[in-house]
Formats: structure tokens, C-alpha cells, sequence
């Protein structure tokens, strides 16, 4: 993150940053979730996630102190994963937020142990992680209706590297930055 902008999201909250870990998509899986996004909306409606804000998330910290950052950079730089493809292609809808979302039909080993080693790292440096199973997915709608289940044509998705998000809410939506990224082997 350049200082400019770091700089920016203090002037917003100035001590405290929303964050998460998550996957970022290169630009063919992003494009690729796209057209899934289009295709589903088609479906179901609702309100389709800009291109530019797609994403897995791996670990979600929520409001965080801006003096925390350096620990959490540290956390990540603990965590040692493989590079892996991840093969979405289960669309499934979320009743009670309204979310239809691609997702994993089956979560590949080297995600688990990505998310796993990343928790853990977390979890030892006193950061609260979720306890509920990890649901490897990539939302694509919000306020949809849902409904029947149409088949989607999987995004083969090669991950190579992690990322921290940090998100600020304007008026035309959340905007997410990069604030680091940590390659996989």
C-alpha cells in the first residue's frame, strides 16, 4: 500500500483499519468469475459484486488497531502453504444474509492448510478467528432472491500467493486495497 493511501484510510478512522486475508484473483479468474456473476444475477437477481472486489476471503479480523498491523504482517510471514488450484464450480445461495455466492464443492487439502497454518499463526498472536468450517467460496450477489440452483461452469482458479485486504465503506460501495501480498511456494 502506498503511503498516499495508507494515509487516506487514517483520515477516514484514523486508528483503525478493516481487514481480512483473502485470495485476490488475477485478471482471467477474475473475469471468469465474472461471467458467473452474470450468469447467476441472470438467475436470481439482486445486486451483482463489481469486478474489482472479488475475492476468497481466508481469515476475516474486522475493525483492527492500525499499531496491529506489523503483528499481522508478521503472522503471515510465519505461514508456509503450496501454491494449488482451486476448482469453483458449486453456486449456492444464502437464505439468511441473501448472498448467492461460487464456491468449492469440495475444499482441496493445500486450502485447508492454508487457512489453517493462517489461523493458527493468528489465533497464536492473539487474534480472535472464526471457530465455524471454513466455506471456501467467492460471493457474486447480494439482496438476491435465490432460488433454483443453475449449473455454473467452474472457474479453475491458480493460486499463488495470499493477500491483506483492507476495505473502506464510501457511498458507492466498499473499495478494497492490497496491502500486502505473500507468495506460495
Amino acid at each position: 500500500m502506498t503511503e498516499s493511501a495508507l494515509a487516506e484510510f487514517h483520515s477516514a478512522k484514523p486508528d483503525t483499519l478493516r481487514l481480512f486475508f483473502a485470495l485476490w484473483p488475477d485478471d482471467v479468474t477474475r473475469a471468469a468469475l465474472n461471467r458467473t456473476g452474470k450468469w447467476l444475477h441472470q438467475h436470481w437477481g439482486g445486486r451483482r459484486m463489481r469486478t474489482d472486489t472479488l475475492h476468497l476471503t481466508l481469515a476475516f479480523l474486522g475493525s483492527t488497531p492500525v499499531a496491529h498491523l506489523d503483528a499481522l504482517v508478521a503472522c503471515a510471514d510465519t505461514v508456509r502453504s503450496h501454491a494449488f488450484e482451486l476448482i469453483l464450480g458449486q453456486a449456492g445461495y444464502w437464505r439468511h444474509n441473501r448472498i448467492g455466492w461460487l464456491g468449492a464443492s469440495e475444499a482441496s487439502p493445500q486450502h485447508l492448510d492454508l487457512v489453517g497454518a493462517l489461523n493458527t499463526a493468528l489465533q497464536a498472536a492473539g487474534f480472535p478467528v472464526d471457530a465455524r468450517p471454513h466455506v471456501p467460496h467467492v460471493t457474486l450477489l447480494r439482496n438476491t432472491a435465490g432460488g433454483e440452483i443453475p449449473a455454473c461452469e467452474p472457474v479453475r482458479w491458480p493460486v499463488s500467493e495470499f493477500v491483506l485486504v483492507t476495505s473502506v465503506t464510501k457511498s458507492g460501495g466498499a473499495c478494497y486495497e492490497v496491502v500486502r501480498r505473500w507468495p506460495l511456494a
